[in-house]
């Protein structure tokens, strides 16, 4: 049973925030975590931090009391990150939404650790820059750092961990540490922005970060096709992966996606494992790159091309796609979506997305497969009846043997959606003995295990 919070603590972050402080339970709902296969897990108060020093005040406090404190920015992780396992206090930085600096000359800019990359390119829209990570969710930029985010635009710009170039953190015992100056590289001592980078707020709390920036390219086309199997859809990316074409998005979803998609947005995709494509790069470029990939789709048995241009169209294209997710939610009424992802070498993606769906071809709920294939990352929907144990007790299996596949193949029980609770045994199957080390660096850290306790490790 979680231990009441001191009356000491509440009254000083009362004291401190005012209204920004909260123990209703409506609020404390709100930052519980949880979703898809995982329960909620509220927390016994909410601080709403609006500043560095706010942070600070809100880390310090719960230092000197011995209180557990787990960072929240918009809640769209999947694997319970900001639930509460051991009560104590969210620390909500959603309020921190000032873009700090943009430096026009170097490509980068400094965010508050709530501004979201939505806002971020809406700040941008002038400047001739944007910030290309694209987790689908808008997500933080503070949130997409602690969980390393990546999402469909990885194969071209990479994820958060190759579009991060400092940190400024609040340690467990509200120490103010910044990571790294905005220098493209340094061999100045330990990568401490990369040990944060993905630490999942086991760490310490992300108040702001430095981000890469990237020219608008001067040409963006985009194109749907379908194939007659996974095996050719996904193929066709690995050889255009490998032949060096600048793919800027290569996204697959199968039949079961693509009918969920048509049903929800009341769009006429071929019901067929499908591939959402992009091209970015100069007019020459991307005429020539979308040339070549026609050429390897064709060789494949890929159908017509279905070409977005002009903004409008690409931004409805990728609607459809960013909320595919939901649409496949919506796909089995009464059920519950359980979202699971893994990351293959991308030689070995084909073979392990094939063998993936012939066992969901015996699975006892409907379920549907997409991913960011350009990238060797993809994602399972499967679609469970709550309320029946042995759809649940399949699910299990069926996520079991998802990762174990995976990381046989020499690749990782999660791309991207992280560790939480819900992968932490997986972790230990993938990296072993690493993980002991990875709980010594927590541990001189965090000794008394304060930071968002019990994700990550068990």
């Amino acid at each position: 049973m979680t231990t009441p919070l001191p009356a000491a603590l509440l009254e000083r972050l009362r004291t401190r925030l005012g209204d920004r402080f909260s123990t209703a339970e409506a609020v404390r709902n709100q930052h519980a975590g949880g979703g898809m296969h995982l329960p909620p897990l509220p927390p016994q108060a909410v601080a709403m931090a609006n500043s560095l020093e706010d942070i600070v005040a809100i880390v310090s406090a719960c230092s000197e009391f011995g209180v557990p404190l787990v960072p929240f920015g918009a809640g769209t992780s999947l694997e319970c990150h900001v639930g509460a396992a051991r009560g104590g206090v969210s620390i909500d930085l959603s309020g921190m939404q000032r873009v700090l600096k943009v430096n026009l000359e170097d490509q980068d800019c400094i965010v508050e650790a709530g501004v979201t990359r939505n806002a971020l390119n809406a700040h941008l829209r002038h400047t001739g820059l944007f910030f290309p990570v694209d987790p689908g969710a808008d997500a933080t930029i503070g949130g997409m750092a602690s969980t390393r985010a990546s999402g469909t635009t990885t194969v071209r710009y990479g994820g958060m961990r190759e579009n991060v170039l400092g940190l400024t953190v609040v340690t467990p015992d509200g120490s103010i540490v910044r990571t790294s100056r905005r220098a493209r590289k340094s061999a100045a001592g330990y990568d401490l922005t990369h040990l944060f980078v993905g630490a999942e707020g086991t760490l310490g709390v992300i108040a702001d970060v430095t981000v890469r920036l990237y020219g608008v390219p001067e040409a963006i086309s985009a194109a749907v096709c379908s194939f007659p199997s996974a095996a050719t859809a996904t193929m066709s990316v690995i050889e255009a992966v490998q032949l060096g074409l600048p793919l800027a998005r290569a996204e697959y979803l199968d039949p079961s996606a693509i009918a969920a998609v048509n049903a929800a947005f009341k769009t006429g995709h071929d019901v067929a494992d499908t591939l959402f494509l992009e091209f970015h790069g100069a007019e020459e470029e991307v005429a020539r790159c979308a040339e070549r990939f026609k050429g390897i789709a064709a060789d494949n048995g890929g159908g017509e091309f279905h070409w977005a241009t002009d903004e409008e169209a690409r931004t409805a294209l990728w609607r459809a796609r960013h909320h595919a997710g939901l649409a496949i939610a919506m796909s089995r009424p009464g059920a519950a979506p359980w979202s699971t992802d893994v990351c293959v070498p991308i030689s070995r993606l084909a073979e392990c997305i094939v063998q993936t769906k012939e066992d969901l071809a015996s699975a006892p709920f409907s379920a549907a497969v997409l991913g960011h294939v350009g990238d060797g990352n993809f994602h399972v929907v499967l679609m469970i009846d709550t309320s029946s144990p042995d759809e649940l007790a399949a699910a299990e299996r069926f996520n079991d043997t998802l990762v174990a596949r995976a990381i046989d193949m020499d690749g990782t029980c999660t791309g991207e959606h992280g560790v939480g609770l819900g992968k932490r045994e997986a972790l230990r199957t993938e990296l072993g003995g690493a993980v002991e080390l990875m709980k010594s660096i927590k541990h001189a850290l965090d000794p008394r295990g304060l930071m968002n306790p019990e994700k990550i490790f068990i």
